[in-house]
């Protein structure tokens, strides 16, 4: 056997490809829903967050920064593990899929909150002025005149962030949860062969790289114009 056939043999075995793909076929959606839960909750938190940061409680933003500044310095896979092995001890146990989660959740709405605040104090002070001249009150003037503006300034930013933190899904592999690197390694172990893990990339890849191309757009859709 050359080296050719003894790579191909090992990376991409087509009798252990076809009898493994269901699952790395089922992986995939599981690994769909658990994007898509991070990116809704992580997104409304964060912009939550930095709606109230906006209201210019002292005490309240003291908390918030420090929440953003934690969840920001912890490694998610840290983040997971802790709530996955720690929560138990206080008699709460999260399965798997839901310790990840949360912790992607918390990683997510931790930076979209820095970005969305970031967005929201870009806008030109002189803004907030001229719709406060006309009689809108604080909150009409940061949900009609303020946020739409920073809204368009955030979505750049926060689609790559968006990106890089889904993409940490395969992280939940750590705690037994049969997203597309579960399913994947759990196969590589039965199979004795890693072209379950070529699956895997393929799938990623078939998940993820329409998001990114997605994502370019959107950033070239809404980018500032000089």
């Amino acid at each position: 056997m050359s080296n050719w056939d003894r790579f191909v043999e090992t990376f991409f075995n087509a009798r252990v490809m076809a009898r493994y793909w269901p699952d790395i076929v089922e992986g995939l959606w599981l690994t769909i829903g658990l994007a898509a839960l991070i990116v809704v909750t992580g997104l409304i938190a964060g912009l939550v967050l930095a709606l109230v940061r906006a209201l210019g409680v002292r005490v309240l933003n003291w908390a918030i920064i420090f929440v953003v500044d934690v969840f920001r310095a912890l490694p998610p896979l840290v983040i997971i593990v802790l709530i996955y092995f720690g929560l138990p001890s206080i008699d709460i146990a999260p399965s798997g899929f839901v310790s990840t989660w949360i912790s992607l959740g918390l990683v997510l709405m931790a930076f979209s909150e820095e970005i969305f605040w970031a967005g929201i104090t870009a806008v030109p002070r002189g803004q907030w002025e001229a719709a406060r001249s006309t009689g809108l009150g604080f909150g009409e003037t940061l949900a009609y005149v303020v946020l739409p503006q920073a809204l368009r300034i955030t979505i750049p930013p926060l689609t790559n962030r968006t990106i890089a933190i889904t993409k940490g899904t395969a992280l939940g592999s750590v705690v037994a949860v049969t997203e597309i690197l579960g399913q994947a390694s759990s196969a590589v172990s039965n199979s004795y062969n890693p072209s379950p893990l070529t699956l895997g990339a393929a799938a990623y890849l078939l998940l993820f790289l329409p998001v990114v191309v997605f994502g370019r757009w959107v950033e070239s859709k809404f980018a500032w114009r000089r």
